[in-house]
């Protein structure tokens, strides 16, 4: 059942008669997704904030790969914690379709993370489409990992105990991230992947996303319209680098943490990856929170329920990273 408060949320929302999102700009879905963020509620304290900026992937050029680009970073040190001291340590990527969204309208999921998990965060402003299509985004999340892990305690983080997150769309990024280093002859080995309501599989239609289609926050005509934005035409959808779900070999991963929620188009597609991953000898957990919706999490001043499920994810960090 919907939660009820969930019900009156999404009534209100309707009541605003959004416009259909197939029909919206690129300006217009990354507006609307700033003021949705703004239900976020009361800021999770935390002992500091750091904006900084990481070498970005190198550029091709005519005689091999050129300058970097910087990458924006915010680093989240949570309460108590000695700005110097070596913690464990989460990459995050936030959720907005790979076209929207910013690590300043998801600082409110950042916090929460670096608060519950007891952590650093370390937000990462990776490119968006369209004005920077696939492979960008995921180009950016593999060079600040790279980049971060290499020099983790330069970041106040304990290397042995470095993971990855994202949610949305941010966990396409993370979970096809890990499987990239898994699969690379590197040295950097990643302690942990979490996922929440992560995006998976662009190529398929689930049943949750047939039954899910509208009226629960995130229509499937918004899934249509960033991956229109985000992929060159042409593009197939099944590679596991856009829908990670897809990947034929899960051997190696991270011991991986997934949540989604009950009325999710999104939540069959984690379900499947944990299947997926616990067949392949994968140490997972799974936990579909009940009568939610997507982004619930970051919503917290109208579905108070998203600090109780904080609560869980970041005992879950903890204990992973221990």
């Amino acid at each position: 059942m919907l939660d009820p408060r969930v019900k009156r949320f999404l009534g209100a929302l309707a009541a605003g008669n959004p416009p259909n999102a197939l029909q919206a700009t690129v300006e217009q879905r990354r507006a609307a997704l700033t003021q949705l963020m703004q239900f976020a509620g009361p800021e999770t304290p935390v002992g500091r904030i750091e904006d900084r900026t990481i070498p970005g992937p190198a550029a091709p050029g005519p005689t091999g790969p050129g300058p970097t680009s910087p990458l924006p970073v915010r680093i989240y040190t949570p309460l108590e914690q000695a700005a110097d001291a070596l913690l464990p340590g989460l990459i995050y990527f936030h959720g907005g379709g790979l076209v929207a969204g910013t690590v300043a309208t998801h600082d409110s999921i950042a916090r929460a993370l670096a608060s519950a998990g007891a952590c650093r965060v370390v937000s990462v402003e990776y490119r968006l489409a369209p004005e920077h299509r696939f492979p960008a985004a995921l180009e950016d999340a593999l060079a600040a990992v790279n980049f971060i892990g290499a020099h983790a305690a330069d970041f106040g983080i304990d290397g042995a105990k470095l993971g990855i997150c994202g949610d949305s769309a941010g966990g396409t990024l993370a979970a096809a991230t890990a499987q990239a280093l898994a699969h690379a002859d590197a040295p950097l080995r990643l302690a942990l992947q979490v996922l929440i309501c992560p995006i998976l599989d662009y190529s398929r239609m689930t049943d949750s996303r047939r039954e899910l289609a509208q009226g629960f926050l995130v229509d499937q005509a918004t899934l249509d319209h960033d991956l229109l934005h985000y992929v060159p035409a042409g593009t197939d959808t099944a590679n596991p680098r856009i829908s990670p779900l897809r990947a034929s070999d899960l051997k190696g991963l991270p011991r991986t943490i997934i949540h989604t929620a009950e009325f999710d188009p999104l939540r069959d597609e984690g379900r499947h990856y944990f299947e997926r991953l616990a067949h392949s000898g994968v140490a997972v957990s799974y936990t579909c929170h009940a009568g939610m919706i997507h982004l619930f999490y970051g919503l917290g001043a109208v579905i108070p329920y998203a600090k109780s499920a904080f609560a869980q994810i970041g005992g879950e960090i903890r204990a992973a990273l221990a």
